[in-house]
């Protein structure tokens, strides 16, 4: 068994493990494995191990990646993204979890009609109202679904955030319970399902899960320390 793929297993029993404290049923969070910079080759062993839902965060890598690995493999964007590079990725994604405008999800609806297909977005929170980040401001988010919902090629599922870095993955805790609260006022007031709750990573993700996410998205925690790129 290589390091990859005891990493893997490890994390997956971790995050099982999350799902029981919190009292959810077995499979209700998805593992994204996050595998931005690393080459197809160190993929394949992950795919080997079973596992087929990727996440990059540059387009150009995903359009290389994806085609060169083929099959039954499932990938979703997580990076920021240019409305110029929209076309170029569409076919290649599933999702796309960085919506951060509502001229964005419009862009992304225009092509993905002209494409002839629906796409998956996961509308991304600027919980921390951090200068660094994109996204809408959680006072914004409730605006932005009432405006995009009617979109005919979209699929709003859910929300994602990143929250402000924290020393300690237990401080990250407010941020995921405030996610997973607005989460819940806007299913209640909107009538919107948004069942995605896209939250948590290498470091926190555990208590992602216990806050309720429904994806967390890992990469170092399975490939080891992170390539430059």
């Amino acid at each position: 068994m290589t390091d990859i793929t005891a990493n893997l297993a490890e994390i997956r029993d971790r995050v099982a493990e999350a799902e029981r404290r919190s009292g959810r049923g077995p499979g209700e969070v998805e593992l994204m494995v996050v595998s931005k910079t690393w080459p197809v080759e160190a993929i394949r062993e992950v795919v080997a191990a079973g596992q087929r839902l990727f996440g990059e965060n540059k387009v150009q890598e995903v359009c290389a990646k994806a085609p060169e690995l083929g099959g039954d493999l499932r990938w979703h964007f997580i990076g920021h993204l240019q409305r110029n590079k929209v076309r170029k990725l569409l076919p290649h994604v599933e999702a796309i979890h960085s919506i951060d405008s509502e001229k964005l999800a419009r862009y992304c609806d225009e092509i993905a009609g002209n494409l002839g297909r629906r796409l998956e977005v996961y509308l991304e929170v600027n919980l921390g109202a951090e200068d660094n980040k994109c996204g809408f401001a959680g006072e914004e988010v409730e605006g932005a679904l009432e405006a995009l919902r009617g979109l005919e090629h979209l699929d709003l599922v859910g929300l994602m955030c990143i929250p402000p870095e924290e020393s300690d993955a237990d401080k990250a805790r407010r941020w995921f319970a405030g996610m997973r609260e607005l989460r819940d006022g806007l299913r209640e007031r909107g009538g919107l399902a948004l069942p995605g709750l896209s939250m948590g990573m290498s470091h926190d993700y555990e208590v992602a899960i216990e806050e309720g996410a429904t994806m967390v998205r890992v990469g170092s925690a399975v490939f080891g320390e992170r390539r430059k790129g």
